[in-house]
């Protein structure tokens, strides 16, 4: 037995730094290109202060202490906690609250409404990652010589629109990739900052908080605003909590504790070590570390650890919008999986555009990182600010925290989020409106969606009729029965199907076996097969069909049906014709919602992907029954 156990050890281990190692390319890309410009922005940037001793001393400080109470405490200690059947991320961490919270109906809606706008603020921080990433990396070609310098932005351009054009194939093969590249560049941050520190051994003074509150006092606001650039070194932090799903903490946590943060704090006190001797540096520390006869290689290195962090936060994009889908605040939405192994890999055709038309756009108006960086932070602090609130509540009331339990962390934690948000509130007239603009217009969408579902939803119940009293009706009017199969969507699981009985007041006749389908959403990440069909046989003939899907799951009709099969309950997909309702929305002027609201559900409800794509219905075997509903 002993040899036994030993080969699992070994397999568990293995496993284990296959993961850490996979994190590290995933999890880790955005905060991992942080070194390319958050020190130059403290010293050079719209807010930069001056390369002074005791600034620099300050400066490393703050940013030592901001990795250690934002990523190290916050995030990986404490809020990893919070995952939602092993899913991570505001949308996960937002579904917790949907049971269990003791709160007043009022507050826990308003908590809701908080985190649906802190994952739609991450859509501008999506936008805004790729291009400061790939143009502070592409800046690098003017370190090379000044020549290259009219080059930078339309290489920039080409390598995002080449990682946006390229979204289509999927990130499965290049992921392999990803995790000993960044293995790489971890390790060249290392030694680089490694060769400076060695000749500044004191700048490890720093690691002292009292460097950064001295900073902080005798600077006065200058300092204060310098916060904003400081706050760069956490940037990628959200995106630890969003990925946990992919490997699980234990993995992301090793990968922080003994490769990330050893390599980042390296390569930042090498470039304050840098500073010291070499002031006049400051407006490009990082290559300024880079021996002469490596700065090509140092730029094609960065230009690859960039892209790697751009594509975590696209494919995180396309991640949460599937779950805003899912969860009823979006329509339905072209999702195309990319990877047959790979459940996470999928590509969103729509959202992808937007992104690649944002991001280039982003890049012509800015024209440099460090105007880039002036306009990143509002929309980040605020998630992060959201998220400390949403974990306060949680910790209370779904785990039973007590007051000192949960509020003393989340005292030390809100401290902070609210020193950087403060910090950051003036870069709003700098650019940083860009991804408030963006989070406010898709939290109208959102909730403009959920609320139209609602009020159509009331109307069904209206018109519908419980199935006692369509088997009366069937019953009382002699209904006549024809041979097949058939299947009614339902929205509804308790209700019989509007499409039914319109198609019996018309063509007076029913199948003789017939399904009402009916998904429901749950508000965990997925739902095991074993746990995902309820079937109910309600008698001559009928049956109600109830498919229960995750967050991160499609409702898929051919599944369905595959899983009723292994129940007994036979609809083959090629044999069974299926009924759906269309609506047809008629403006209410204003008596249900707001007139401007009306329109924009039924531009979005007109244009909603197809339901028959969107269930995996075939075409040529689908009947749409017409229904009116005031919106």
């Amino acid at each position: 037995m002993q040899p036994q156990q030993g080969i699992t050890n070994n397999g568990k281990q293995h496993s284990l730094k296959v993961l850490s190692l996979a994190a590290l390319g995933i999890v880790f890309g955005d905060i991992g290109t942080s070194p390319l410009y958050a020190i130059r922005e403290c010293f050079h940037g719209e807010y930069g202060i001056e390369a002074a001793q005791d600034n620099i001393l300050g400066v490393l400080s703050l940013m030592f202490w901001a990795l250690t109470i934002i990523v190290s405490l916050k995030y990986l200690t404490f809020i990893l906690r919070a995952d939602n059947k092993g899913e991570g991320g505001v949308i996960a961490l937002t579904a917790l609250l949907g049971s269990g919270i003791r709160s007043a109906k009022k507050v826990r809606r308003l908590l809701i409404l908080a985190g649906i706008f802190a994952a739609c603020l991450l859509y501008g921080d999506g936008m805004i990652t790729p291009a400061i990433s790939v143009l502070s990396a592409a800046e690098g070609l003017k370190i090379i010589t000044p020549d290259f310098e009219p080059y930078i932005i339309p290489a920039t351009m080409i390598v995002l629109a080449g990682l946006f054009l390229l979204q289509h194939r999927g990130t499965a093969r290049v992921g392999m990739l990803f995790g000993p590249v960044m293995v790489v560049w971890f390790l060249i941050l290392a030694v680089l900052g490694f060769r400076e520190v060695i000749n500044h051994p004191d700048i490890f003074r720093a690691l002292s908080p009292w460097y950064g509150i001295k900073f902080l006092i005798h600077s006065g606001i200058q300092g204060f605003t310098v916060l904003g650039a400081v706050f760069l070194v956490v940037t990628g932090a959200e995106a630890i909590y969003a990925d946990m799903g992919h490997f699980g903490p234990r993995p992301i946590r090793l990968a922080w504790i003994f490769v990330v943060l050893p390599s980042l704090l390296l390569n930042y006190f090498g470039q304050g070590a840098l500073l010291l001797s070499r002031p006049e540096e400051a407006y490009h520390p990082f290559y300024a570390m880079v021996p002469a006869w490596a700065i090509i290689p140092m730029v094609v290195m960065a230009t690859l650890a960039t892209i790697i962090a751009s594509q975590a936060v696209i494919t995180g994009v396309f991640s949460l919008t599937r779950q805003a889908v899912q969860m009823g605040y979006l329509p339905r939405i072209n999702i195309i999986h990319t990877s047959s192994k790979h459940f996470g890999q999928i590509y969103v055709p729509q959202v992808n555009w937007i992104m690649m038309i944002a991001t280039l756009t982003l890049v012509v108006g800015f024209q440099s990182s460090s105007k880039l960086a002036a306009a990143y932070g509002v929309a980040v602090t605020s998630t992060m600010l959201i998220a400390t609130v949403l974990f306060y509540v949680v910790a209370r009331e779904k785990w039973g925290w007590g007051r000192l339990a949960a509020g003393i962390p989340v005292a030390l934690f809100l401290i902070v989020d609210i020193s950087f948000f403060s910090a950051n509130i003036s870069k709003i007239f700098h650019g940083a409106w860009f991804p408030l603009v963006v989070g406010g217009a898709l939290l109208m969408v959102m909730t403009t969606w959920k609320r139209g579902r609602e009020i159509l939803g009331e109307q069904f119940r209206n018109l519908s009729i419980h199935f006692q009293e369509f088997r009366e009706k069937m019953s009382r009017d002699r209904i006549e029965r024809i041979k097949g199969k058939a299947i009614f969507m339902s929205g509804n699981a308790d209700l019989v199907p509007i499409a039914l009985s319109h198609n019996l007041r018309h063509n007076k006749v029913v199948h003789s076996q017939v399904g009402f389908l009916h998904f429901r959403s749950r508000d965990i990440p997925r739902v095991p097969n074993k746990d995902k069909l309820q079937i109910d046989k309600l008698g001559n003939g009928f049956y109600r069909i109830t498919v229960y899907h995750g967050f991160m799951e499609d409702p898929s009709v051919p599944m369905a049906l595959s899983l009723a099969h292994g129940q007994g309950l036979d609809f083959p997909l090629d044999e069974t014709s299926f009924f759906l309702g269309r609506e047809k929305l008629i403006s209410g002027q204003g008596e249900l919602m707001c007139h401007w609201r009306s329109n924009l559900f039924s531009f979005f409800s007109r244009n909603a992907y197809d339901a028959s794509a969107y269930y995996g219905i075939p075409q040529e075997q689908i009947m749409e029954v017409g229904v009116r509903l005031k919106i």
